[in-house]
């Protein structure tokens, strides 16, 4: 390969440019990754690419919506799929908007390589897709499609920035009744079983289910609130704002959440274990008895 050829991977997850990166730069070719279609769509304003890999459930416009204004502006341009929730409606849509190939998570190094390589190999040259002056207009249409966000995108933000409290609240509200209902049964059915077990190990296995049970539902109890608040915080700051700040704004709301989910949770384990344990050690001293 003579020249380095330059593809850009758009995914939200930094696994997947990460997996094409190292893939792919031993290889001849110069990966650059973007986060969202918006950015994507900047970084083909500023430079050329030779191939176009996106995923599909992206903030803000998807990747069905990327691959079409890509071919929309510039058909020459080859565009992969790659995706772990694909469907026959998706991947017909692609199919008809001109995507090369619809790829299925997990990838492996191979199937990055020879997609790749397939890709670039059957793309159109541009000159042969159209005149340079029409392809002038359609790379100028692309640049204003990069300064402008989608409207369908700032919907489904709306919507999600909407639907956050509500979830949120749903999580807040309802777990501690799981964790409550899980109590009860495990301490039901230790009790419901006793009078016929047929062997001490019996008995010993569900004397430790009883004696954990409590510490289980109580754990669930305190704990899902703080998983619901956390969600809360996580999907009203995702959806409030899609910049580079996003994350950091996420994990500072995120962050205390999850510690207090550690100093609640842990102790309660721990106690579980510690009642496990010993039922586990005195049914083992009197069986040596």
């Amino acid at each position: 390969m003579s020249a380095l050829r330059k593809v850009l991977v758009v995914d939200d997850d930094p696994v997947v440019g990460k997996s094409f990166d190292r893939v792919l730069s031993d290889k001849g070719y110069l990966v650059t990754t973007a986060e969202n279609a918006h950015e994507a769509l900047e970084q083909m304003r500023r430079g050329e690419y030779d191939l176009v890999v996106t995923d599909i459930r992206m903030p803000g416009m998807d990747g069905l919506e990327l691959a079409e204004t890509v071919k929309a502006r510039r058909p020459w341009t080859p565009v992969l799929i790659v995706t772990g929730f694909g469907d026959d409606a998706a991947e017909k849509r692609a199919k008809a908007a001109g995507v090369t190939a619809f790829l299925h998570k997990p990838l492996s190094p191979e199937m990055i390589e020879d997609s790749t390589a397939e890709a670039l190999r059957t793309a159109t040259p541009a000159a042969a897709v159209m005149p340079t002056e029409a392809m002038s207009a359609e790379v100028a249409a692309l640049e204003a499609a990069a300064e402008t966000p989608s409207a369908l995108g700032r919907i489904k933000d709306v919507a999600l920035f909407l639907a956050a409290p509500f979830i949120g609240l749903v999580y807040a509200v309802f777990m501690p009744l799981v964790g409550i209902g899980m109590a009860a049964w495990f301490a039901a059915k230790a009790l419901a079983k006793y009078p016929a077990m047929r062997s001490a190990g019996e008995v010993m296995l569900d004397v430790g289910k009883f004696a954990a049970a409590p510490f289980i539902g109580l754990a669930y109890a305190v704990l899902m609130p703080f998983v619901g608040l956390a969600m809360l915080g996580w999907f009203a700051a995702r959806a409030a704002a899609k910049s580079s700040g996003v994350r950091t704004i996420a994990k500072a709301v995120f962050g205390p959440f999850v510690g207090l989910v550690f100093v609640i949770v842990l102790p309660f384990a721990g106690l579980a274990t510690l009642a496990w344990i010993g039922g586990r050690a005195l049914f083992e001293a009197r069986s040596a008895a």
